[in-house]
């Protein structure tokens, strides 16, 4: 009996694939989109409207996608993952024809009803081509130079685009997802030390660079890390959003000023405090016990995902669910790091609670994948 026959003898069937979805799993997702709710309601002044209502009403659309995603049996996904990376290529080689522009970025698609961001796809569809790769391709390759190369170039072309629009922060998210599952995935370690060493060299010439003819980096992007450097030297300028994020999270103390109460987002000191910065607002209101609470609803998310992917035998199902908990992993961190100035402000939200919308569906959708693979895992009759 082959893989795919003992699967489909031993999942469940029909409706009775809702109850073996992992609930616990839902339900912190549910609890993390509530936290982000919440923060929406207090920085709008205690109004459901501009931000909060239409966050609702994404969260609503994004559940029912998820189960919808997760009642797919994984070896269908498996099957489209090629053509789900393409469609995501062609979308992001769009952008830069016919992408919408806004704060010097061309990066999204006006659909209508929908302003989408494809590279919030293509953080999703890279790990689902890269974990068809690496289970269509048998173990004792997986080292090899030319079975290297190629997913190194999977990733670097998308990087590419990304990086193009301009949005360092996805592109630093896509290459560190992408070398993170090739190492899940068991490529040698060696090929990480010389990425390792090559991107030493790298950050060397990005400081080399810097106003010659052949410059790595736009300028804006060197003045972000002159901030996160030394946010003192243009407090009012380019220092501005760190500094203030530091002021709101040491405001905010152990229990913080109290819901609705916090200073910085009320008076709007505070820049994009629906967005990138919305975890500041939430340690100003709630304090360390509000933020570590929600840090710690993020890493149980993690650890459901690694747990099921432990206990499936399918090796594209183990590798999809690592690969969209490091994603979510990698999401949470760099913005965490962001606003309290452990690393360069780089753009990116914070994962289910920032409002937008290409970012909830498409999270949404990923955990689906992760609920598909968890139904579909061969159980015993």
């Amino acid at each position: 009996m082959s893989y795919l026959e003992y699967t489909v003898k031993h999942t469940p069937s029909g409706f009775r694939k809702i109850l073996f979805l992992n609930w616990p799993l839902a339900i912190l997702l549910a609890a993390v989109c509530g936290v982000g709710f919440l923060m929406l309601y207090s920085v709008a002044g205690g109004s459901f409207s501009p931000w909060a209502e239409p966050q609702m009403k994404r969260f609503g659309v994004g559940l029912v996608g998820m189960i919808v995603v997760a009642m797919v049996p994984i070896w269908l996904w498996r099957n489209l993952s090629g053509l789900a990376f393409a469609m995501a290529l062609v979308l992001l080689v769009g952008v830069e024809f016919f992408g919408e522009q806004s704060k010097g970025a061309q990066r999204w698609i006006d659909l209508g009803f929908i302003r989408l961001q494809p590279s919030e796809l293509m953080k999703v569809t890279l790990v689902m081509f890269l974990a068809a790769y690496y289970d269509w391709l048998p173990t004792k390759k997986t080292s090899r130079p030319f079975w290297v190369l190629l997913p190194i170039l999977i990733i670097l072309v998308p990087t590419f685009l990304v990086l193009r629009q301009p949005d360092l922060g996805t592109s630093i998210l896509l290459l560190t997802a992408g070398g993170g599952l090739m190492f899940l995935a068991g490529v040698h370690w060696a090929y990480f030390a010389t990425v390792i060493a090559a991107a030493a060299g790298l950050v060397i010439a990005v400081f080399q660079s810097r106003g010659a003819s052949w410059q790595l980096l736009n300028d804006y992007q060197y003045r972000r890390i002159d901030t996160f450097l030394n946010p003192a030297v243009d407090p009012l300028g380019a220092g501005y959003h760190i500094t203030q994020s530091k002021i709101a999270l040491g405001s905010g103390g152990w229990t913080g000023r109290g819901f609705m109460q916090g200073t910085q987002s009320r008076l709007n000191f505070l820049p994009e405090k629906h967005t990138d910065f919305i975890f500041t607002t939430l340690a100003e209101e709630f304090g360390f016990v509000g933020g570590i609470s929600l840090l710690g609803l993020y890493a149980l998310i993690i650890i459901f995902c690694v747990v099921t992917a432990v206990m499936n035998k399918d090796r594209f199902s183990s590798l999809l669910t690592l690969g969209i908990a490091l994603n979510f992993f990698l999401f949470f961190a760099v913005n965490m790091s962001m606003v309290m100035g452990l690393a360069p402000v780089v753009g990116v939200p914070l994962p289910l609670v920032s409002y937008g919308g290409s970012a909830m569906l498409v999270l949404l959708l990923a955990f689906g994948l992760v609920q598909s693979a968890h139904i579909h895992r061969p159980r015993q009759s």
